[in-house]
């Protein structure tokens, strides 16, 4: 049996989905490797030469000479290219996805990302800062705020419909339950997070390598704020 061109590292994290959701949604068959942080896997000397950085996700496309691709946002352009799926051939609209690829990329992903940081982690382990935390969840809301405006009169982010926009941008804006950031008064953000709630190969891919529904609001919310709190200890200053 022939092995599936693209071999996936990736975790349980607000990037690590945004490939599983692309490869789910898009019916294509894939190799998983988990990484797992608490043994530190993706800083293995045969990690990083694929990956400089030492996160996670990472790909493998076996039938372009091994060819690897890291950065969340980078894979799933890879990907949408190398599958005709989630990104319009039309000039203009090919350019507002990749635009919006981008706002995730450079603002969603890393402010929401240091909010939970400075709340979840930092907090957790003796590191209370205030004025960072208000500062992530100020801006953080005030992203979520351009979203709900880009969605007036629109289902998704891009006018012909579900994209790489979405997939980037969606395990993001969607935890903002664990970034305590208010969504209060953001209905056309909530009614996206419906349409997206209701994609069944996107719910099963937030589920791979394993579902975190604290993330998302649900489940045992103490235990997993423990449990991230303790893996990422080291990064908090001394």
């Amino acid at each position: 049996m022939s092995r599936p061109d693209i071999l996936l590292y990736t975790a349980s994290t607000m990037n690590g989905w945004k490939p599983v959701i692309f490869l789910e949604e898009a019916g294509v068959a894939y190799e998983l490797i988990p990484i797992d942080f608490s043994k530190s896997e993706q800083k293995a000397p045969d990690y990083v030469a694929l990956n400089p950085n030492g996160r996670i996700p990472t790909i493998i496309d076996r039938s372009n000479g091994d060819f690897a691709v890291f950065e969340s946002g980078a894979i799933l352009w890879y990907l949408a290219e190398k599958y005709g799926r989630f990104l319009s051939d039309q000039p203009k609209l090919r350019s507002e996805t990749l635009q919006w690829l981008m706002f995730q990329m450079a603002g969603v992903g890393p402010m929401m990302g240091q909010a939970m940081y400075f709340q979840r982690i930092a907090a957790k382990n003796g590191e209370d800062d205030p004025f960072a935390i208000q500062r992530y969840v100020t801006e953080s809301r005030r992203l979520l705020e351009v979203l709900d405006e880009r969605l007036k009169g629109r289902d998704y982010l891009i006018d012909d419909g579900f994209s790489i926009a979405d997939i980037a941008t969606y395990p993001w804006a969607r935890a903002y339950f664990w970034a305590n950031v208010d969504i209060s008064g953001l209905t056309r953000l909530e009614a996206w997070f419906d349409r997206i709630d209701a994609r069944e190969a996107t719910q099963r891919a937030l589920t791979i390598p394993k579902a975190v529904p604290a993330f998302f609001g649900k489940g045992d919310i103490a235990a997993m704020e423990k449990e991230n709190a303790a893996r990422f200890k080291g990064d908090v200053r001394p």
